[in-house]
């Protein structure tokens, strides 16, 4: 390696160059979620042009080539010259990073998207890229190649118009670049599911999804936006009231919209977006919703003498028991934390939501006396449960002190949580041969015995009380999680990594369920902050004279049968971790250099949710609808 570090050492990258030298900064990845981010991009910025007020439709094309179109019937990108940089502002937004309509609030009042990159980024992506503008009657066509080289030549600095139209709008086409992306293959079920939330979240948008190959055509249109959404979420729960709390309004600029509903459920979801962006982690917004609610009920309580004067108030926990809400916000100058933008940032929002619903939510309830009277006594009823909760939760935590998780918890020696590992495994054997595989400098080894309970039909009090979840909760020392009280804190958790390590058969994959339910609901900020894994142990060991070799799933088996061809080889299936040796456990699945481990990510909030819900809660007709559906995907282990 040259030592030498001079000005000659400094690389310009020029134009588009940085972005297919480093794609994982624009889109996240060049996996399928960084190709599909292309196709958001495009699409959002379709979007906002129906957020300011010019787009009433958007059409999406997967083509038999392989390629994307989006169309929309919008203003159509400006082709104009732009002085400053002496060229049509087109061919400046699919050439030139940082550059758009977005930055000034003018055009755009609000925008989602990466503001700015979005479609110069699509570009450099691209093998190759048309767009088709109509807009002042005219139609222009612009097309780029390897990487967002323009093959049009300008004249005089402009596009030439190339017909004539009654029409206004833009048409994207790309074909994603195979030499950057590990898959070019677009899912038509992941972009269905975009665009329907999509339909949801823009009220009177339509919003059409075709594919060229199969002949596919839906649309989606969602005239009661949010509203629905709300409906769709909560089909197969059970709802205190029927119709849905909706309020709408706008606040020194921000735009909210607001619609819940009640459920006879343990848990609350509230889920939350700004200007289209799913903010899984919140915000201010989700913060100033949940204070406002708590404010005005306690407020009808009292006026109604459902509270007396003696009785304590509700908390946040009482009113928010069972609901399904969404809040969604439209801000002119979002700041999120992070650059996944899944927290929004904006202390101001959290006013603007506030007086929102402290202004129209009595205008509703005022109208709808039964939905408040049901609000209200859920709430009672929550109360009282909390009542239990805490005492129950009050001698948790007297144990707690005392408690050296089930006692079988192998501590490592480490106290630095950045390097230490937690690995949960299934039953006695396989902590036996995990403690003794483990490197006890940083992995500590937690058995549970049998399944845990499952949380999602469960009450806290019932929860606290089983031994296994308690274990956990003691083991991981950073309080009980958002659901079961408010001093979670994951500065505390005694470990970055969390791995889940069950057998390679059904009741390991049960196990292993159980354990994400109570994560996802209970602490989901482990997961959002990427401590939670997934062991990968081996499922075959196959000899081969003095080569041994560790396989994963059947379809590694099959593979290897064919590479070694009439060669004989010994054949070792693992049904439980119990049966490897400690070498063995230690070679492949704990030792950092050679082990197999998933990160748990949630990519959809709204999915987790619902499928959290149909396959973990108490109503069963839709598990066996999902699981009929679904059986055909399902992986067998005989």
């Amino acid at each position: 390696m040259s030592q030498e570090y001079s000005g000659d050492s400094i690389v310009v990258l020029e134009g588009l160059e940085a972005v297919r030298v480093r794609p994982g900064m624009y889109v996240g990845s060049t996996n399928a979620k960084g190709l599909h981010h292309c196709v958001w991009e495009i699409i959002d910025n379709a979007v906002d042009e129906h957020l300011a007020g010019f787009c009433t439709r958007i059409d999406v094309r997967l083509n038999k080539d392989g390629s994307l179109t989006v169309q929309d019937n919008g203003r159509g990108v400006p082709v104009e010259m732009n002085a400053k940089m002496g060229m049509s502002a087109a061919r400046i937004v699919y050439t030139v990073l940082h550059a758009g309509g977005k930055f000034n609030n003018i055009n755009y009042k609000t925008a989602g998207g990466l503001h700015g990159v979005g479609a110069s980024v699509v570009n450099a992506l691209s093998k190759w890229m048309n767009v088709e503008i109509h807009r002042g009657g005219k139609i222009y066509r612009d097309r780029f190649e390897n990487g967002g080289h323009p093959v049009v030549e300008l004249k005089k600095g402009l596009l030439p118009a190339v017909g004539k139209t009654d029409q206004t709008g833009t048409t994207v086409t790309f074909m994603p670049d195979d030499a950057i992306f590990e898959t070019v293959e677009f899912k038509p079920d992941i972009i269905k599911k975009r665009m329907k939330e999509l339909a949801y979240l823009n009220k009177g948008l339509v919003l059409g999804f075709t594919e060229e190959a199969s002949g596919e055509t839906v649309q989606f249109y969602e005239k009661d936006g949010i509203a629905g959404f709300i409906r769709e979420l909560n089909k197969t729960k059970d709802v205190l009231h029927k119709d849905v709390v909706y309020l709408t309004g706008e606040s020194s600029d921000i735009g909210v919209e607001i619609a819940f509903q009640y459920t006879n459920e343990y848990t609350e979801s509230i889920l939350s977006f700004c200007n289209n962006i799913n903010t899984i982690e919140g915000g201010y917004h989700v913060s100033g919703f949940k204070t406002a609610l708590t404010r005005i009920l306690n407020q009808y309580a009292r006026e109604l003498g459902v509270l007396k004067e003696k009785d304590d108030n509700f908390d946040g926990k009482d009113v928010r028991n069972g609901i399904a809400a969404i809040v969604l916000v439209k801000h002119p100058n979002p700041q999120y934390e992070g650059q996944t933008k899944t927290k929004l940032n904006n202390s101001d929002v959290r006013g603007a939501v506030d007086e929102i619903v402290a202004t129209e939510g009595p205008l509703f309830f005022d109208r709808n006396l039964e939905i408040l009277k049901t609000i209200l006594d859920n709430a009672v009823k929550s109360l009282k449960l909390r009542k239990v909760e805490e005492k129950a939760r009050e001698g948790f935590l007297a144990k707690a002190s005392t408690m050296t998780s089930n006692g079988k918890l192998a501590a490592c020696q480490s106290r630095k949580p950045e390097e230490c590992e937690l690995y949960i495994v299934e039953g006695d054997s396989a902590g036996g041969t995990a403690k003794l595989a483990r490197d006890r400098k940083t992995q500590a080894i937690l058995p549970i015995k049998g399944k845990i309970m499952n949380v999602e039909k469960s009450t806290l009090a019932k929860i606290i009380e089983n031994v296994e979840v308690a274990s956990l909760i003691t083991a991981l020392g950073c309080g009980f999680g958002e659901g079961l009280g408010d001093d979670f804190d994951i500065r505390k958790a005694k470990y970055h990594k969390i791995v889940i390590l069950t057998d390679a058969d059904v009741d390991g994959s049960h196990i292993r369920t159980l354990l994400l339910t109570f994560f996802y609901r209970y602490m989901p900020e482990l997961i959002y902050e990427g401590y939670i894994y997934i062991g990968m142990p081996p499922l075959y060991m196959v000899t081969s004279g003095k080569d041994v070799s560790y396989l994963y799933d059947d379809r590694e088996l099959e593979a290897y049968r064919k590479k070694i061809g009439q060669k004989k080889f010994a054949l070792q299936r693992y049904k439980g971790l119990g049966e490897m040796n400690p070498d063995q456990l230690w070679e492949t699945t704990l030792n950092s250099k050679t082990r197999l481990l998933k990160q748990v990510c949630i990519e959809d909030a709204v999915q987790a949710d619902d499928i959290t819900n149909i396959l973990m809660g108490s109503k069963v007709p839709p598990r066996r609808e999902f699981i009929t559906q679904n059986a055909k995907y399902a992986n067998i282990d005989l």
